[in-house]
């Protein structure tokens, strides 16, 4: 029921009206802070953007100039690199072999080594000199890169049975499927 009344309808329409307010200066101040949120971002992203440009900048400037060093110096550049990158892998082959070479040698030493020092007076002489296992991972991996079509090597005598199998266990080398006194490094590519 609605009063006919002037005053209260006035009162009425003075309380929405002031509802009305509150609720539009609500959304005005909420407009307000997502305004000054976007500024800010917008702030962020234009300086993300000159920060992006100036890095385009530099780098078309070293592409032209690498583009012209390139044009000038092809051949002589790529060649001078090759040999650097050539000399760097050589001496660390040669660091790794050295390595290996002296692990091998404190960690598996030859039989007759460990056996002269039980028989000092023992006189006789083994049929076949043994080689190491540095030696026989030598020539495993010679065999494997100049002929890797047929990486097989013929195990002798002068390979002793120990290391054989502790290359075997371990996975480093495999058996020839048809002949078992054929040997080849394994892959590990």
């Amino acid at each position: 029921v609605i009063s006919t009344n002037p005053d209260v309808l006035l009162e009425l329409g003075k309380e929405e009206l002031q509802k009305v307010k509150n609720d539009l200066e609500m959304v005005l101040s909420t407009v307000q802070s997502k305004n000054k949120q976007l500024e800010e971002d917008l702030k962020r992203e234009e300086q993300w953007h000159k920060e992006q440009e100036q890095i385009l900048d530099s780098l078309t400037g070293i592409e032209e100039e690498t583009k012209i060093e390139v044009q000038l110096f092809p051949q002589i550049r790529a060649f001078q690199e090759l040999q650097n990158k050539m000399s760097k892998l050589r001496m660390f082959k040669e660091e790794l072999s050295n390595a290996l070479g002296e692990f091998l040698e404190e960690h598996f030493p030859l039989p007759e080594r460990a056996k002269s020092a039980k028989k000092k007076n023992s006189s006789e002489k083994p049929a076949v000199e043994l080689i190491t296992l540095n030696e026989i991972l030598e020539i495993l991996i010679d065999k494997l890169m100049s002929t890797p079509h047929e990486p097989y090597v013929t195990i002798d005598d002068s390979f002793w049975p120990p290391y054989i199998e502790l290359l075997l266990r371990y996975g480093i080398a495999l058996r020839h499927p048809e002949d078992p006194n054929r040997l080849r490094l394994e892959a590990y590519h």
